[in-house]
C-alpha cells in the first residue's frame, strides 16, 4: 500500500514526467492531505472521488474542491462497488456553489480528457 502514497511516489512520477496526466483515485485516502499538495504542486495531477459516496468525502477533500482545487478534483463512483447515485448521496449537503459542482461532476473530466 506504501507505493500508492503521493509523497515521495506520485509526486517523483509528475516530476519525472510533467506531461502525463495523472488522476489519483480514492481521494487519496488514506494521505488526503498529501494528495492535495500532491495535486497543488503539479499542473498535471488531479484527484477523483472515486470509493466514497460524497456523505463520506473527507473534510479537507471538501475544502480543496469549493477552493483552489475546484478545478483539480473530479467525481468517480467505483463501479459496480459503488454505483454513480450511491457515489452522489449528500452532495448536496456539502454546499457546493453550481459552478464547483458542475466542474466536478464533469466538466473538468472533459478539459483534462481533451473531450471538449
Amino acid at each position: 500500500m506504501d507505493t500508492g502514497r503521493p509523497i515521495p511516489y506520485l509526486d517523483e512520477v509528475a516530476l519525472d514526467f510533467p506531461e502525463l496526466v495523472i488522476v489519483a483515485g480514492h481521494i487519496g485516502y488514506p494521505w488526503t492531505e498529501e494528495m492535495i499538495a500532491v495535486a497543488t504542486k503539479h499542473e498535471n495531477v488531479y484527484v477523483d472521488s472515486s470509493a466514497y459516496a460524497a456523505n463520506r468525502y473527507p473534510p479537507e477533500f471538501v475544502h480543496y474542491m469549493k477552493g483552489r482545487g475546484k478545478r483539480k478534483v473530479m467525481f468517480g463512483t467505483n463501479y459496480p462497488m459503488i454505483t454513480p447515485a450511491k457515489a452522489l448521496e449528500g452532495l448536496d449537503a456539502i454546499g457546493l456553489d453550481e459552478q464547483t459542482k458542475s466542474l466536478f461532476l464533469g466538466e473538468n473530466a472533459a478539459r483534462v480528457f481533451k473531450l471538449i
